[in-house]
């Protein structure tokens, strides 16, 4: 539904509460039969209702209030009001305003002219109330920007976390010693070769001229030490070219760096019970080949 514009207007000063007694039940009237001029009451209290939150309450001093009375007549005992005798006028519809006619000296009507007196005050005030609360938003989205802590908790923007991921470059890690055993028979022909990471203990056995074992055979790597009662088992040699082990962590480096290394011939699979059951067919010692401070 279309609406004038003093009822917009009266809709914008019922929500600002600058309505005289009158005015104010004549629009509460409206708002009672017509859910539509309610709606357009509601929306203007929705926009105006943000200067309440940019002024925080104060109670006012006791000495405020006792000026008030006295001002208006009230500080005193009031006598009891008369109302006048004779009959009433009936009640004026509040959807029609009606305005006495005021006649002037030269018998011309003045009503237009205080209607649209009237039109001029609403509209001024609410224009002074928008250019109110526009300054208002202005000053609250400045806050909002540089200044949020000042702001009432009911808006005041919500602190934001941002995770930023830096990456800093892996550290500089330093090379470690290589060793490595030519294991061979009474010197001949090379059979395999024993490469040994010393940081790690990690070691790979790459076969080279060792020929395949015979059937339900295996090859398998021993550590034979000083410092051990008997020798200890690496692991079978697969049938590949490289087989790798981690199975020297257990160890200290004196013991890897200083022990013989020998294969065996044992069942398929490794010797059942950890023991060597065939003397070695090759064997070796670890010689340093690329030492710690050297560039890699």
């Amino acid at each position: 539904m279309a609406y004038s514009e003093d009822d917009i207007a009266l809709a914008a000063e019922y929500a600002l509460g600058t309505l005289d007694a009158d005015e104010r039940a004549q629009v509460e009237t409206m708002m009672a039969v017509d859910t539509e001029f309610t709606a357009v009451v509601h929306a203007w209290e929705h926009r105006l209702g943000v200067l309440n939150q940019m002024v925080g309450s104060i109670e006012p001093r006791p000495i405020v209030w006792e000026n008030i009375r006295a001002a208006v007549g009230h500080s005193g005992p009031q006598a009891p009001m008369a109302l006048p005798d004779g009959p009433q006028p009936p009640p004026a519809n509040p959807f029609i305003p009606e305005a006495t006619p005021i006649v002037d000296d030269w018998g011309a009507d003045n009503s237009n002219v205080i209607r649209l007196s009237g039109r001029i005050r609403r509209w001024r005030n609410i224009a002074s109330f928008a250019t109110a609360a526009a300054a208002a938003l202005i000053a609250m989205l400045g806050l909002q920007i540089f200044r949020p802590e000042l702001l009432p908790d009911g808006i005041r923007p919500k602190p934001r976390t941002q995770v930023v991921e830096v990456k800093t470059p892996a550290p500089s890690v330093q090379p470690s010693a290589q060793y490595v055993a030519l294991l061979q028979r009474d010197g001949g022909s090379l059979a395999f070769i024993l490469t040994v990471d010393a940081a790690s203990k990690n070691f790979t056995v790459r076969k080279v001229g060792a020929d395949a074992p015979e059937a339900g055979k295996s090859f398998e790597l021993w550590l034979i030490s000083d410092k051990l009662p008997q020798p200890r088992s690496l692991g079978v040699i697969g049938a590949s070219e490289f087989t790798a082990r981690t199975v020297l962590a257990s160890y200290d480096a004196g013991t890897i760096n200083a022990a013989t290394y020998a294969v065996t011939v044992e069942q398929a699979g490794g010797s059942p019970d950890g023991k060597p059951h065939s003397t070695p067919v090759y064997s070796g010692k670890l010689i340093e080949t690329v030492p710690a401070t050297a560039p890699r």
